[in-house]
């Protein structure tokens, strides 16, 4: 006989099956967590996680049989989903996509009980058709080259950082969970996709230009040697960027995590700092303290651009 948990959510009750169900199992690289826990940590993280994801289009990453099983991509939402979860529909080539959206914790809880380890969240809000093709957020992905390490990240974030404080633009840094960092730009919603990954080239392409022993703009992996890669392709219609508070399909259950920018500098740091044990920590010492609330156009930022490359 199949196992429920069940747990009330604000005004609604859910069943959690199977709660003692292995998602995570024990490692050298971190201890086992059960379905149970997954639940019990998108619970306590709600309140710093619904933020980044009310109004945006989702796409799930679900693992039934936990991370040592197969995995699937969703993005249309089933039917059998209960009604009180939020839908959008989206344009997409020959048609059309539902995408859940995450509103409230009972949804949260409702898409954990489903296996889904990770949200990955649109850059834009699907609240208005007329905006769902402006962003309010611009990503700039920065990994480790293989075979390297990430004191290459530490470095490519603050110089990342620092030309964007010159071209006065506020950003926050996250950790991935995966490999690396995501540095993230909050924008006013009036450039559309092409333009906010046009601007974000020209900003990496000149960082690249100032280190070209240290970075590179390269697509082409053969082409970059040990050279970090400023990756900036997520900034497009329908691609997504993982979630802050989301958690990886890794051992020890890891956590993209906002950080500060003192953080940074942390001999701890490493892009699976945090895990579900104490990612709830990190969201109560709010490190992006209202950043994202404050998007800025890139029209004054493209003019410095310009004038710094002469």
């Amino acid at each position: 006989m199949t196992s429920i948990e069940t747990v009330r959510v604000g005004r609604r009750t859910l069943d959690v099956h199977r709660p003692d169900k292995v998602l995570f199992p024990a490692s050298g690289s971190g201890k086992e967590y059960t379905k149970s826990g997954l639940v019990a940590y998108y619970r306590a993280v709600a309140p710093f996680m619904l933020p980044h994801l009310r109004g945006r289009p989702l796409m799930l990453e679900r693992h039934p049989d936990g991370i040592d099983g197969p995995q699937f991509m969703q993005k249309n939402t089933p039917d059998h989903y209960p009604d009180w979860i939020e839908r959008v529909e989206v344009p997409k080539e020959g048609g059309t996509v539902v995408h859940p959206v995450c509103a409230n914790t009972a949804t949260l809880v409702y898409l954990a009980d489903q296996a889904c380890l990770t949200f990955h969240r649109w850059l834009s809000k699907a609240d208005r058709t007329d905006l769902i093709a402006r962003p309010d957020r611009l990503v700039f992905d920065l990994d480790p080259a293989d075979g390297g390490d990430f004191a290459s990240v530490r470095q490519a974030a603050r110089l990342l950082g620092e030309l964007l404080d010159e071209l006065e633009l506020p950003s926050g840094l996250m950790t991935t969970g995966s490999r690396g960092l995501h540095l993230v730009v909050p924008l006013v919603r009036r450039h559309d996709f092409d333009g906010v990954r046009e601007f974000a080239a020209d900003v990496a392409d000149t960082l690249a230009h100032a280190h070209p022993d240290a970075l590179t703009t390269e697509v082409r992996k053969k082409d970059r040697g040990d050279r970090l890669y400023l990756d900036v392709q997520r900034n497009a219609y329908a691609q997504t960027a993982v979630a802050p508070f989301a958690v990886r399909a890794e051992p020890g259950a890891p956590v993209a995590a906002p950080i500060s920018w003192r953080q940074l500098d942390d001999p701890r740091l490493d892009a699976q700092r945090w895990t579900i044990a104490d990612a709830a920590e990190q969201g109560r010492a709010n490190p992006w303290a209202g950043l994202m609330n404050h998007g800025r156009s890139l029209g004054p930022a493209r003019r410095l651009l310009r004038s710094r490359r002469g």
